[in-house]
């Protein structure tokens, strides 16, 4: 039987730099899984791509991956966001992801103290908690930490 898989997930909106680093480094983990597809904005801040990746690193030690292919379409993000269907971005995303076959692309490994990483603060209603959901019930022993 495989050893658990911890796997975490966070939001960036709504916290500080400082709330932020501290919350991924309290809980150990050792790299950040950004499951965006858009991670390039200047309204990301202290969470666009390079800056993050940057700071990851020299701020806490962390690794960064970021993994588009478990990121939702821009056609499910519109109609999450603009349309605000949220039950149907839920049921087209978990379709994606399985389309996908997401499970087969990331290691026990890579997932194991991993945290995947979007924009939402809470994970009710983002698509990090669907993936984190989905990879729970593929990946054997996996367990998932929402840090808030």
């Amino acid at each position: 039987m495989p050893g658990s898989v911890l796997l975490y997930t966070i939001g960036f909106t709504k916290k500080s730099a400082e709330e932020f680093f501290a919350l991924l480094s309290g809980a150990g983990v050792k790299r950040v899984l950004d499951v965006r597809l858009n991670n390039v904005s200047q309204l990301a801040g202290f969470a666009k791509r390079d800056d993050l990746e940057f700071f990851l690193r020299e701020v806490a030690g962390i690794e960064y991956h970021h993994l588009l292919e478990l990121a939702p379409t821009q056609e499910l993000i519109d109609m999450a966001r603009k349309r605000q269907e949220w039950a149907k971005f839920e049921a087209g995303y978990r379709r994606l992801i399985e389309q996908r076959k997401v499970e087969a692309l990331v290691s026990r490994q890579l997932l194991h103290r991993g945290c995947l990483l979007c924009s939402e603060d809470q994970p009710e209603h983002c698509h990090r908690r669907v993936l984190a959901d989905y990879l729970a019930g593929r990946v054997p022993g996996l367990k998932v930490q929402h840090l808030v």
